[in-house]
């Protein structure tokens, strides 16, 4: 009983007007975020870096994980709606990649409310990152995208393979490509966040009160 009169609460918080304003803010945030995404040399053309997660990992700290990942959604529904040119495919597999860093990272925060939550938070996202990233992209994302622009899968490994010689196949583009840019990303977010926590502690302390 103890336990569920805890959960209540903490459901009923995530919905209170107040919290569903920070998440729509820090949403129309991400989006903004979104829109400034560039190529990182020696990476194929549609990995896009941006530093759309912080946002969401800034909800995460204010208000919980759940809301982390809703601000995630919210963010790639704003984004595509708004105009994407890869049939949703980039915004679904932002919202993917930046969940699976948000949640852990959410989830670890939750009970260790300090600046070593945060380091182990970022380090969990890091590595749910990659490993997520690595699984949607062999399994659903590169075959999808496949289909849906009409190349078959060597047309998109050669085209990955003249800005990086090491991508032979798909499984080398995963290990070589997929994987090395989500986990730079992934350090990017985690470097932010760490230097923004310490001054912004006391402003998130007051918001989960």
């Amino acid at each position: 009983m103890e336990s569920i009169k805890k959960t209540i609460p903490h459901e009923r918080k995530l919905f209170q007007t107040t919290n569903l304003v920070r998440m729509g803010l820090l949403s129309a945030l991400a989006v903004v975020l979104m829109r400034f995404e560039f190529v990182v040399p020696g990476f194929p053309p549609f990995l896009k870096m941006d530093l759309s997660d912080l946002p969401a990992v800034i909800g995460a700290i204010m208000i919980g994980p759940v809301a982390g990942v809703v601000i995630q959604l919210i963010k790639v529904l704003l984004y595509t709606v708004s105009g994407s040119e890869t049939f949703g495919i980039g915004p679904l597999a932002n919202f993917i990649v930046g969940a699976a860093y948000v949640l852990p990272f959410g989830l670890i925060y939750k009970y260790k409310r300090n600046i070593l939550g945060v380091v182990v938070g970022c380090i969990a996202g890091t590595i749910s990152m990659a490993v997520i990233a690595a699984f949607m992209n062999y399994f659903v994302m590169i075959p999808f995208y496949s289909v849906a622009f009409g190349l078959s899968i060597d047309d998109i490994v050669a085209m990955c393979a003249k800005v990086n010689s090491r991508v032979q196949d798909l499984k080398t583009l995963i290990v070589f490509s997929i994987v090395p840019f989500n986990i730079l990303k992934a350090i990017i977010i985690s470097m932010i966040s760490i230097v923004l926590f310490v001054p912004l502690k006391p402003l998130l302390i007051k918001f989960n009160h």
